[in-house]
């Protein structure tokens, strides 16, 4: 085991990079000259280029590196609130006006919509620069205002108070507000360019595409017959055939899209400008040009077409010889940064893969475009417009309305209506729920709205997705910190270290409290900020001397036994913080009250962990770090993160977080310089996290609501400079986080009941995972928490399931049995840890070089009918003709046709009495009534997925053998309507 001890950990390794990005991935911006045969130039325009990075990923084999970020941003299932939330319940609505007289509308709802029976408070502003919307906790004992919701919405000041209104029509009007985020559909240019073909009347003027264009327009989508479409049509003329008889259509994730296809339109001879043809794709925003030719030919440039509207061009090129597409974008200058980024290189050998990165792409691009100058400046026109003719035309009707309606309080018809409600608000409120539900059928019946992920993948699997790591945990975690692939864990019972399907082993007792840790293997180190007051100090220990205590089993470490191992000066202390890359030495600055005590260990290579295994257990390191100097601050600090320099000499800097402010320190000379400055009256500070774009430093200041991103260039004389840059960005949460952690491309927001995750580089929502009572332990490298569910994907198999699939590199060991939600109310539900792998959330595949402190053992499983099974180890081979057997038997046994029938569990008991039934063909199961059928498919697909064959010929099972993960669960749907059985 030590000798895993004596190289360098990658997980570690790549816990110290998730914070590095690079804008290059997402192309540069470049200037583009186009001209016409004689080499006269015609246009010119600024383009973001992406062709594919050629940084890191060049090691990766062309075509076969999987990216895990191909996701839709800004999803309208997770940010249209209104129409999801709010349309057809009860819900209550405000109008009011800012201290510059400028009209708003709130929105506030009470729901657990999705969530799990975790009611919150969901609420939504309208102002003319846009709509905010937030999540609050709901308290049963603690009434809500509208004035503490707008304070949090940083609304603090009235020319107005907000009044309610009443009239169920507002919901419409409201709608309308919301739809203009953009549309849910879209339609998208494809121009089809022969080679050689240098100008847009070429191009526009081609009657027919070739065999290879035809294949890609089958790739895209279905053709239809315009004449008689119900579906959305895009601006096709569906009536009378003037925009041609058929096109190309298609349903993404829940996004009717139309595609204007230039072979498609109407062609004149006549007209070599094709006004037509251009009338429609030069007026999409995202248009699709599918040049034929080699790569040597001339290559496509967006000035070559004539069109102030369309701001990003996809290039598609086929190669034959290797049946594959290679893929180019251009985007004008001032869209601003989408994904997913190209691979490097970005040729596609799957077809469908290449399909769904192509729309997904597009469909970003076209949110990104409406975000620019040209369309956000429209926008913000109209929803001013909007929202003042509403406020004119509801506050006189509002002026008129004189009852005891207005007075009550905002709390009042949240949760359910009161007991004392008349007659005639509870008519008004099922009037108000009636017209909400008709105008949301509506809306769905038009198309103008999304499907619930309708159209996603059953087996596509979320790189967010967690694994079971420990189920039924009993204690209350204070920090933990990863150890190769266990946890060490402070609890309220002591320091235990917990491993996936082994019992956990203490390490201290619980005389030491541990409120902070840092788990260095590279270093063999140890750091913890224990107890709490005066009593606090840093304490510092050798991971080879408390490994050797784990193995020999010798005694429990206390409180009293770490006397030598505190660190000195540190008594006090309230904080510290560590530099994550300690390549030349490990840097910690440790907060007392308003001072910061900085301490550094030089790495020093005799001292490794190989050499320290020869040195007495009982050793201490702490004669390693020197005192350095001591840092006077105005201030005692609420958050604090060490900034590395480029040159990691004198231009270190320590980013501090105290009253209402951000403050950079020079670690040199002690000098502080104003980052930010939080404009609000109340200010909970979350988390200052450091980034590296291409080695120079960033900083994303977490507090409230709000996220910014601040590039931080070296010091220039003394002085960072910290002046606002085009690079600065900033986005606001949905609920306010207790914790955020950046694992590139995403930056996660840890809440009571919730993980919002975002893209890095320009803040858009990815997605909403609803955890309840969530509680974030490590997150240094692997991310590890504590909840009763784990986070799913969109697939309904198991995330252990899934994360077999596609992570052979991070085996699953023993699966602990989860525990499901409560069913009966003043039911406690148990707490789980799980782990979400960080080599799943920043796309690579690593080998962890550390095994677990704990030993391996053998653990034997029970499969759901009570039999153990084999030994089950971190791995476990199967040869397939196994596999086949097992599944055989398997059948066999739910169908009861075992000559000797196996003794069964209570519940397996109770659920063989189960009348069987025809399956729902809503739920997308199958239409047999045969069981035998429904298993056998069952299986089959899943075999699919892992690349099993399920043929009946010996010769193609037992040929060869197959690693598989230790637990290879079964989701066998519709042998009865509501029950699933899993196997192991």
């Amino acid at each position: 085991l030590m000798k895993h001890f004596s190289s360098s950990s990658v997980s570690e390794d790549l816990g110290c990079r998730r914070g590095e990005f690079s804008r290059k991935h997402y192309g540069s911006v470049e200037l583009l000259i186009s001209s016409d045969a004689d080499g006269a130039i015609q246009r010119a325009g600024r383009f973001r280029v992406e062709n594919g990075s050629s940084g890191e990923n060049t090691d990766c084999t062309p075509g076969t590196w999987h990216r895990t970020d191909v996701h839709l941003e800004n999803p309208e299932y997770h940010t249209r609130w209104y129409f999801k939330y709010f349309l057809g319940k009860v819900h209550q609505n405000y109008i009011g006006t800012d201290a510059e007289k400028n009209p708003f509308f709130l929105s506030v709802v009470l729901s657990d919509q999705n969530n799990q029976r975790v009611p919150q408070y969901h609420s939504i502003l309208w102002r003319k620069t846009g709509t905010q919307k937030i999540c609050l906790p709901y308290s049963p004992t603690k009434t809500l205002s509208v004035k503490s919701i707008l304070s949090a919405m940083s609304l603090d000041k009235f020319e107005k108070s907000p009044r309610e209104i009443f009239h169920p029509e507002i919901q419409k009007d409201l709608l309308v507000l919301e739809e203009q985020e953009g549309s849910v559909n879209f339609k998208f240019g494809v121009l089809y360019a022969k080679d050689g073909q240098l100008t847009d009347d070429e191009m526009f003027s081609n009657e027919i595409g070739s065999e290879s264009f035809q294949r890609f327009l089958h790739l895209l989508g279905d053709t239809i017959t315009l004449k008689g479409w119900t579906g959305y049509r895009g601006g096709l003329d569906t009536k009378n055939d003037t925009t041609g008889t058929c096109s190309i259509y298609t349903v993404f994730q829940g996004h009717e899209i139309m595609f204007h296809v230039s072979t498609m339109l109407p062609y004149s001879r006549e007209n070599k400008q094709q006004v037509e043809r251009k009338r429609h794709i030069g007026n999409d925003i995202v248009t699709i040009v599918f040049q034929e030719g080699e790569e040597s030919s001339p290559a496509f440039k967006p000035s070559m077409i004539r069109s102030h509207f369309t701001h990003i061009f996809a290039l598609v090129r086929y190669n034959k010889q290797n049946d594959s597409y290679r893929l180019k974008i251009f985007s004008e200058e001032s869209v601003p940064l989408f994904g997913p980024p190209l691979p490097s290189p970005p040729v596609f050998t799957n077809h469908q893969e290449f399909r769904d990165f192509v729309l997904v792409k597009l469909i970003n691009g076209e949110k990104a475009t409406l975000e620019t100058p040209t369309f956000s400046q429209k926008r913000q026109r109209t929803l001013d417009m909007l929202i003042r003719s509403l406020y004119q035309d509801l506050m006189p009707d509002l002026h008129k309305v004189n009852n005891m309606l207005n007075r009550r309080s905002f709390s009042d018809v949240l949760p359910e209506s009161p007991k004392s409600t008349r007659k005639k608000e509870e008519a008004r409120q099922a009037e108000f729920v009636r017209l909400g539900q008709a105008l949301k059928l509506k809306t769905t019946v038009k198309g103008d709205a999304t499907a619930n992920l309708a159209t996603t993948s059953f087996c596509k699997k979320e790189p967010w997705e967690s694994q079971s790591f420990c189920s039924n945990f009993p204690h209350e975690i204070v920090c933990a910190d990863s150890w190769g692939q266990s946890l060490l864990v402070s609890t309220d019972a002591g320091i235990l270290l917990i491993d996936d399907g082994q019992p956990s082993v203490q390490v201290f007792d619980k005389t030491l409290q541990i409120k902070q840790m840092h788990v260095l293997e590279a270093l063999d180190l140890l750091i913890a900020r224990t107890d709490k007051g005066k009593d606090s100090r840093i304490l510092v220990f050798r991971l080879s001397a408390v490994q050797k205590d784990i193995e020999t089993k010798q005694m429990i470490r206390s409180k009293y036994d770490c006397r030598e191992n505190k660190l000195e000066r540190t008594k006090g202390c309230h904080l510290y913080a560590i530099n994550t890359h300690h390549g030349s030495e490990l840097r910690i600055v440790v907060a007392i009250r308003n001072k910061l005590l900085l301490v550094t260990k030089k790495y020093n290579p005799c001292n490794s962990l190989t050499s320290s295994s020869v040195l007495s257990p009982s050793e201490s390191p702490v004669e390693e770090f020197q005192y350095i100097r001591e840092i006077c601050l105005s201030d005692p600090p609420v958050v604090m993160t060490l900034v590395d320099g480029p040159t990691e000499d004198s231009d270190n800097m320590i980013c501090v977080a105290y009253r209402h402010q951000f403050d950079l320190v020079n670690e040199s000379t002690g000098e502080s310089y104003r980052l930010h400055h939080v404009e609000t009256n109340k200010v909970n500070f979350v988390a200052a996290i450091d980034v590296y774009e291409d080695g120079e430093a960033g900083l994303l200041l977490c507090y409230n609501y709000v996220c910014q991103y601040r590039k931080v260039y070296p010091f220039n004389g003394g002085c960072p400079l910290i002046q606002p840059s085009a690079y600065d960005f900033h986005f606001s949460w949905n609920q306010v986080p207790y914790a955020v952690v950046c694992a590139f491309p995403y930056i996660l927001a840890f809440t009571t009941d919730s993980i919002e995750i975002r893209l890095v580089v320009n803040g858009n929502l990815v997605h909403t995972a609803v955890v309840p009572e969530l509680q974030l332990v490590a997150s240094r490298s692997d991310i590890y928490f504590k909840a009763t569910a784990a986070v799913s994907g969109s697939s309904d198999s198991s995330s252990k399931e899934k994360s077999s699939r596609s992570s052979p590199q991070t085996p699953t060991a023993y699966e602990m049995p989860e525990c499901p939600p409560p069913s009966l109310e003043g039911e406690v539900p148990c707490k789980n840890l799980y782990k979400i792998p960080l080599s799943n959330l920043v796309g690579r595949s690593i080998e962890r070089p550390l095994k677990s402190p704990l030993a391996p053992k053998v653990i034997a499983t029970t499969t759901s009918s009570g039999i153990a099974s084999l030994p089950v180890t971190h791995s476990l081979s199967l040869s397939r003709m196994e596999i086949k057997e097992i599944a055989s038997r398997t059948r066999k046994e739910l169908l009861g046709l075992l000559d000797e029938p196996i003794p069964k569990t209570e519940s397996a008991q109770k659920q063989k009495k189960v009348p069987r039934r025809q399956s729902d063909p809503k739920q997308g199961a199958v239409r047999s009534t045969s069981s035998d059928r429904i298993i056998s498919s069952s299986f089959e697909s899943y075999s699919e997925g892992h690349h099993l064959s399920t043929s009946s010929d010996p010769s193609t099972l037992s040929n060869r053998e197959e690693s598989i993960p230790s637990s290879y669960p079964f989701q066998l749907i519709s042998l009865y309507d509501e029950d699933i059985i899993d196997l192991k």
